[in-house]
């Protein structure tokens, strides 16, 4: 079934259908054109976000890139950015594909509709300008006959008439005569006339105006199937990026099962261990003894106990929790500061205490609260802290592993000394075998300089592996007060000494513990001490991590090299924020490949 045959009477409607069918096909490609915008949009606020929220680029002395969970939400970001490029490969295919190939083919239909249609209205005017040339023929064959007819009447009448001359007679007849040819004459023109008409009216609704309908058929069919081409491009676009999509989906589901908490506990320990010794026990101050006095001169024990007691009071509180508040030393008691006793005492002997001078008694308080207040601000880190070469100055634990960080740098530098060296002397070989190749002296100043840097490399490995062996040695010192320390914490008195006796028998307790008890150091950790991570130090000999190739990719350029989706390369050189990465494959090819084609990992 053609429209040339079933709709050979419906050119109105075959108008406005191809007309339809053609805005249909430009509405389709105004909703893809903001369809890409949307994407395109998409793909630009995904970059933004994960440009807002990826760290900038860090340093090695940086303590977040080393937590699994900073190196997770990283990758997770990365593979946002990714999803994102693909956003934009859709919105690139649709804008080609799509828009400019579909908006070119409508363009190219409007043109072939405006032709077949314009040759059948031609075709329509010519019909109708032959019926008119019909209906101007008949309409004179119609006239003539009517003419000739009254000219027939006309003759015959002044025939008939006795008063007519025979001259209005024979003129009457020429009249009639004439008449008559005439009209004979418009019958055959309007015979002809018609006969031509029906003939064109035939070739126009058999032939000509069939042709032109089918051609608009094939035109419309081709339109549709292009449409609907069109329409499968959309999901075309969509399933050529699915199998990178589901990467960068996978790549955040193994971003989030990368999180391990435990490791991040044990890097948290890494970073932070001091190294200092807990904070030891609080003794028991006995302020009963200014109320349970009696007027003899044993119930305050010899005279020298109670400043000893005050002191060591003093001591215990300058060793509370050094990251809370720092305590001020409290004011000596008026007793103590050789003020009056209440009225009830005052018949009693003088204190011993009431004839010392209040200088003195606050001069020994100073003097034993200040140095652990000093302690209290180089355990935080205070802004006067002076750096020094050995890191003396920041706690045990961190001193030794600063000192071990040097000591692996200066060890990696001598390797690469000795190999230079190595290097030069050979090349120094070759040149005295073949002259011709370079001259053996102009080495010389290099190897000198050589020499000279192993030379000094050497003297700082041996500094730092002799301040490394102290430190390790204070952090274990520590360690083992600390846990010898607390394997049995004493428990503290519950109450205080009912009288004078039991609190001069206290008071001498407590000064035979603190004679006996040695000071608390102030570095030391009870904690197991672990090895620190490795920094990493680019090196143009030797792999500095490992990676693997997430995605394929060809390497054609200059400088680049091929590699296949799963594919283990060694890295070479991270990334300069220029998107490239260098790496050598097993076989010993080496160059440069996309950076966010690889998941990488850093010794």
């Amino acid at each position: 079934m053609d429209w040339g045959t079933e709709l050979w009477d419906q050119f109105e409607v075959l108008e406005r259908h191809t007309q339809w069918g053609l805005d249909l096909l430009d509405k389709y490609v105004k909703f893809v054109k903001e369809r890409v915008e949307v994407e395109q949009a998409y793909a630009k606020q995904l970059r933004s976000l994960v440009k807002k929220y990826l760290p900038k680029k860090p340093t090695k002395d940086d303590p977040e890139v080393k937590f699994s969970q900073q190196q997770s939400f990283v990758q997770l970001l990365q593979e946002v950015n990714d999803f994102a490029g693909q956003r934009e490969l859709v919105a690139e295919s649709l804008g080609v594909r799509v828009c400019l190939e579909l908006a070119k083919y409508s363009h190219e239909m409007k043109q072939e509709r405006k032709m077949h249609f314009q040759e059948g209205r031609r075709a329509q005017q010519q019909l109708e300008n032959g019926f008119k040339q019909l209906e101007s023929s008949k309409r004179k064959f119609e006239r003539d006959c009517r003419e000739a007819e009254k000219a027939a009447h006309t003759a015959e009448r002044l025939d008939q008439d006795i008063n007519a001359t025979k001259a209005d007679v024979e003129k009457a007849k020429q009249q009639a005569h004439l008449r008559n040819h005439m009209a004979e004459e418009s019958k055959n023109e309007y015979a002809a006339q018609l006969q031509r008409f029906n003939r064109d009216q035939a070739h126009f609704y058999f032939s000509q105006m069939p042709q032109i309908f089918d051609k608009l058929q094939d035109m419309d069919e081709r339109r549709a199937t292009r449409l609907g081409a069109g329409y499968g491009l959309l999901a075309e676009a969509e399933l050529q990026v699915v199998p990178i999509i589901g990467k960068c989906l996978e790549g955040m589901k193994v971003a989030a099962e990368s999180v391990d908490a435990k490791n991040d506990s044990q890097v948290l320990i890494e970073l932070h261990k001091s190294g200092f010794a807990r904070p030891g026990d609080l003794e028991f101050e006995d302020f009963s003894q200014v109320m349970n006095r009696v007027p003899s001169d044993s119930s305050l024990g010899t005279p020298d106990s109670r400043p000893e007691l005050r002191a060591a009071s003093n001591r215990s509180r300058a060793k509370r929790w050094p990251f809370g508040k720092k305590n001020k030393p409290r004011p000596p008691s008026l007793s103590l500061l050789g003020g009056h006793l209440p009225s009830t005492l005052s018949d009693g002997p003088p204190s011993p205490r009431s004839g010392r001078d209040p200088l003195a008694i606050l001069s020994e308080i100073s003097k034993s609260v200040k140095p652990r207040l000093a302690s209290f601000r180089s355990l935080r880190g205070g802004r006067g802290t002076v750096v020094t070469e050995d890191f003396s100055h920041l706690p045990p634990e961190q001193q030794r592993k600063r000192l071990q960080q040097q000591l692996e740098e200066r060890n990696r530098e001598l390797q690469k000394e000795e190999d230079q060296r190595e290097a030069l002397k050979k090349m120094k070989d070759v040149y005295e075998k073949t002259p011709q190749m370079g001259d053996p002296a102009s080495l010389e100043p290099r190897i000198a300089e050589t020499l000279s840097n192993i030379e000094r490399l050497k003297l700082e490995v041996q500094k730092y592996e002799a301040w490394l062996a102290e430190a390790e040695s204070r952090v274990l010192s520590n360690r083992g007060d600390s846990l010898s320390r607390h394997t049995r914490p004493p428990d503290p008195p519950a109450t205080a000494p009912p009288d004078s006796s039991s609190s001069s028998n206290n008071s001498g307790s407590q000064d035979n513990k603190e004679s006996s008890e040695e000071p608390p150091s102030e570095e030391g950790q009870d904690t197991p001490i672990y090895t620190e991570f490795d920094e990493d130090f680019e090196e143009p000999a030797s792999p500095i991590g490992q990676c693997v190739a997430i995605y394929h990719f060809e390497g054609s350029s200059e400088g680049t090299v091929s590699m296949s989706e799963g594919e283990d390369l060694s890295l070479m050189e991270e990334d300069k924020g220029d998107g490239w990465t260098r790496v050598r494959r097993k076989q010993g090819a080496e160059g440069y490949v996309p950076t966010s084609y690889l998941r990488v990992t850093l010794n």
